[in-house]
Formats: structure tokens, C-alpha cells, sequence
């Protein structure tokens, strides 16, 4: 009764908010036909993605897979290699597996039903929503990063938004504001609202299709809109990599696949203390692989972040000192020699990527047999 009762006294955003989407609405290219396999794939690399970046890789996946059936039959490093900078890859494991079960049990056709969507693995309540609204127009509201701001701001929500007492609240105003009918459009015209309109920081407000019925606005707080809680501190970490070189070729192991980037290909190494890099770095790599190696030269220094992890990246060039080197693994479950052209073909997390685009810019000679 009291949510009832609610309902009655929210304002009307659809109406200024639709007029301004058929205005300024992006050119985004799976907006052009809202077909399920694109707005599925858009969805999920656009998660902790920026837009245009994420535009560039929509283009280059469906020029190399098409349809569900071509994701399903690809072989897993292609589909990490086209995922390769997005971070997070248990999405591409996953999307690759719901492409699986869309294919044999929906004819590879992605279906727009919210419930059967949840169903398929990868998939949880906001890309469900995302695909059943905007692809079939269901009736579902959705709350992004975004929405979830306008939101904030419009109301003047003063609770931390990353609660779930505060995540239930803003779903089902959300869902209470949603016109019948039309949620492909709106849901759209509140995430590009979001998005161009009322940024996290210097917010457009005199352009905002609703800024006469923003309560943040009349009462001088959107600075504070959205309240965040408390957050995780970052943790710094040193780490340190070898590039082993041995008749123009380096090494490079794959990581477990139930591991944080686990399926992915890396250099040898591991955590770095006090004491000399070189000789921890000799001793990770003996320890992992079995090589025994010289450590020659520094070769470069990368960071890069994940959750709330920063890494310091060392690596230095290795050779090895058998003449046939065999290893064994420990810790990883696959190894490769490559030249330089193809560990091209090889998905790296960020630190090692970071490392060879390096190497392949600056010191390509590396490569060449000593």
C-alpha cells in the first residue's frame, strides 16, 4: 500500500526525457536493428568499459563473429584474443558458454525473455534486463552505473548506493517510473542521460531534460549525489617477470583456468620482496617452470590495476642455460617458445601485455638469436 501510494506522487520524466532521446540519441551500431546477438555482446564489454572504446571492440568481434554459432565454435584463446584490454575475462568464458547453450538449445537465436535470460551463464539481473528491454522492448527496467545517478541526483538519495537496501530501492523506482510500453527507448534516454548529461563530475545541468524536477539541484547537493560509502583501500603490489630468451624465441605459460585471469598466457615470476629482483626473479622462475636462467638487463617497468590491486611490474630479459630447454610446470597448465610475431596470436593480462607491446615497439632485436 505505501509503495501505492508512492507511485502516485512521481513525476513524469518520461515525457521531456523521450523528446531529448529522439533528439541527441548516439549513433551506437547496435541501436540500428536492436538485434539480440548485438545488444548481448554490447552489454557485456560495455561493463567497466568507456563507450568508445567499447564501440571499437563491438566492431571488430561481430566483423569476426557474426552471429551466436560462430562465438560457440570459436576456439577459446580467439575469442580471449578479442577480448584482449577488456579486463575481466570470465566474461568472454562465459559468454562463449551461454553462445553454446543458445545455439543448441534456442538454434543459436538469443532469446529476449528476461527469465530464460538469466538462465544462461554470464548473464545476471542488469544484462537480462538490458537485452529484454532494449532488444524486445519488454517492459524491465534498468539500472546501470548511470541510471543509478540520475537516479540519485533526481530524488536526492542520500544513502550510499552500493547497499542493498539502497540497490532494492532505486529497482523498484525504476521500476515504478518505467512507461508501459516504451522501456527500449527510455531505458536508453536515462543511460545516455548518464552518460552525456549528468556526469560524475561538472554535471550538464542547464541541458538536462529534467533538471526543473531535480531535488539534488534545488537543494545544492548533486556534488554528494550519488552518496558513496566506504571503499576498499588499493593494495600495492611488486611483482617481477623474465623474459626468457633462447634461439630467438621467449617462453610463456598459461594460467589455470579457475585462476584470476586463468586461461591466459604470461611471463614467468612472482612476488617481489626485499632483496635483489634478479636473484628472486632466477628463483620464482626455477621454482615455477623448472628453467634454470641468467638474469641479464632490466628491460622496462609496468603497472597496472585490478578490484583494488595495484601492480608494480618489473621485468628484466632471462637466458636460458640449457641448451634444450625442457620445463616443468608447477603452477601453470600449458607453456610456449614464440618468436615476436607469434605471441601476437596469444592473449595477455594487462601487466604482461604491457610488456611485450613494449619489447615489440623498443627492442624488437630482442628476438634475434644471441
Amino acid at each position: 500500500m505505501e509503495q501505492a501510494a508512492q507511485v502516485s506522487n512521481l513525476p513524469d520524466i518520461a515525457t521531456p526525457l523521450l523528446v531529448w532521446f529522439r533528439k541527441v540519441a548516439r549513433d551506437l551500431p547496435w541501436r540500428r536493428t536492436y538485434d539480440p546477438y548485438h545488444v548481448w555482446i554490447s552489454e557485456i564489454m560495455l561493463q567497466q568499459t568507456q563507450m568508445e572504446r567499447g564501440v571499437a571492440y563491438f566492431k571488430r568481434w561481430v566483423e569476426r563473429f557474426p552471429d551466436v554459432h560462430s562465438v560457440a565454435k570459436a576456439e577459446q584463446q580467439e575469442i580471449f584474443k578479442y577480448w584482449e584490454g577488456l579486463g575481466y575475462y570470465a566474461r568472454a568464458r562465459n559468454l562463449q558458454k551461454a553462445a553454446q547453450v543458445i545455439t543448441s538449445e534456442f538454434d543459436g537465436l538469443v532469446p529476449d525473455d528476461y527469465q530464460i535470460l538469466l538462465s544462461l551463464p554470464g548473464i545476471g539481473p542488469y544484462t537480462a534486463a538490458a537485452i529484454a528491454s532494449i532488444a524486445g522492448n519488454h517492459d524491465v527496467a534498468v539500472v546501470d552505473a548511470n541510471v543509478t545517478r540520475v537516479y540519485a541526483r533526481l530524488f536526492d538519495y542520500d544513502q550510499p548506493v552500493g547497499e542493498s537496501g539502497s540497490k532494492k530501492h532505486l529497482a523498484s523506482l525504476a521500476q515504478e517510473l518505467l512507461p508501459h510500453g516504451r522501456a527500449r527507448m527510455f531505458n536508453q534516454a536515462l543511460m545516455d542521460l548518464g552518460g552525456l548529461i549528468c556526469l560524475p563530475k561538472k554535471p550538464r545541468c542547464s541541458d538536462c531534460p529534467v533538471h526543473l524536477l531535480c531535488k539534488a539541484r534545488m537543494a545544492g547537493t548533486i556534488d554528494r549525489r550519488p552518496a558513496i560509502g566506504a571503499g576498499k583501500k588499493m593494495v600495492a603490489m611488486a611483482r617481477v617477470a623474465g623474459i626468457i630468451r633462447w634461439e630467438g624465441r621467449v617462453f610463456i605459460q598459461q594460467r589455470p583456468i579457475d585462476a584470476v585471469w586463468g586461461g591466459l598466457w604470461e611471463f614467468p615470476g612472482g612476488a617481489l620482496s626485499s632483496g635483489s629482483p634478479e636473484a628472486q626473479l632466477a628463483g620464482h622462475i626455477l621454482l615455477e617452470t623448472g628453467l634454470a636462467v641468467r638474469v641479464l638487463e632490466p628491460v622496462t617497468t609496468v603497472s597496472h590495476s585490478y578490484t583494488h590491486h595495484k601492480i608494480t611490474l618489473d621485468c628484466f630479459l632471462c637466458e636460458a642455460l640449457s641448451d634444450h630447454p625442457q620445463p616443468v610446470l608447477r603452477s601453470a597448465v600449458d607453456y610456449r617458445w614464440l618468436d615476436l610475431a607469434e605471441l601476437q596470436q596469444y592473449a595477455f593480462p594487462a601487466g604482461p601485455r604491457k610488456i611485450l607491446q613494449y619489447i615489440t615497439k623498443h627492442l624488437p632485436d630482442l628476438f634475434n638469436p644471441s
